[in-house]
């Protein structure tokens, strides 16, 4: 087995040699290094992951990553470098894996940034190096699971790994495929972003998530009281509306006509409640959230 098929595969080897610090294992006519800490006394053989580090050694670790040849996992981004790519941490000793700028978005404001996370494999190039390689929309499609119809209105966490012009795809960490439409943001996640999304639709095989904020969470806090108030009573209504009497809204609620009716302004412009001469009421929309 030559050296390019040996790299980035879990392999068992026999120790030869050692010094001070490593021990010396073959495998397949090839000496890697592994460090003692990773061999108990009298052990023979050793099965690990084999690479080359940073210093073009080659190495075996029994520390087994996630990833590896044909094995997706999750690297953490460590550094970026904008004229090579992003450098992941997958758990190896004194080795970072870089993915190329090739796979990257064109645009190096929508490229993850450090501390942001990849779905990534291993390959090796004709040169020996490891690259890690992003995860395709049908190795995604593999790990997902499928739409759940009690996840509608729910907050989720997930993981961009696809940027398109029609929207970001996401990964939920419960492995549901989603989807944010360019309507549904503020601004465009970058590959690898960890977002906090609200699943506003499903179809058979994907959520449609929106970033933007509930409604109530974008309203004064005048009106966030307001709507707390509603939501408490047994009808989800109270007598009061902008033509009551200043005292009685300063009593009720401790707040001044002008900034009750500011706050009414602004929940009914957002369809949260309705008014009429009787008083306000809580409308369905306000009522979900």
């Amino acid at each position: 087995m030559n050296l390019h098929e040996l790299l980035g595969t879990i392999q068992t080897g026999t120790i030869i040699d050692q010094n001070t610090q490593n021990y010396a294992v073959s495998i397949s006519g090839w000496t890697f290094q592994v460090s003692k800490k990773e061999v108990t006394p009298g052990q023979t053989e050793i099965r690990g992951f084999v690479y080359q580090n940073s210093h073009q050694q080659l190495v075996l670790t029994s520390k087994i990553p996630e990833i590896g040849i044909g094995r997706y996992g999750l690297g953490e981004v460590v550094a970026v470098q904008p004229k090579l790519g992003v450098f992941l941490n997958i758990g190896l000793p004194d080795k970072d894996l870089v993915v190329s700028l090739d796979d990257l978005p064109e645009l190096k404001s929508l490229w993850p940034q450090k501390g942001d996370h990849l779905l990534v494999t291993l390959s090796v190039d004709k040169k020996d190096r490891l690259w890690g390689k992003l995860a395709d929309a049908h190795v995604i499609q593999q790990l997902s699971r499928p739409v759940d119809k009690k996840l509608q209105n729910k907050n989720l966490q997930a993981l961009v790994y696809r940027l398109k012009l029609n929207g970001t795809y996401v990964l939920t960490n419960d492995y549901h495929l989603g989807f944010i439409h360019p309507s549904e943001r503020e601004r465009e996640p970058r590959l690898g972003e960890l977002v906090q999304g609200r699943v506003i639709g499903m179809s058979f095989d994907h959520l449609n998530l929106s970033l933007k904020p509930r409604a109530y969470e974008e309203i004064s806090d005048d009106a966030a009281m307001i709507l707390e108030v509603l939501k408490r009573q047994p009808q989800h209504q109270l007598a009061f509306n902008d033509k009551s009497d200043p005292q009685a809204i300063k009593r009720y609620f401790g707040i001044s006509k002008s900034s009750f009716k500011r706050a009414l302004g602004n929940l009914l412009k957002r369809q949260l409640i309705s008014q009429n001469k009787a008083g306000i009421q809580l409308t369905e929309t306000a009522s979900k959230s």
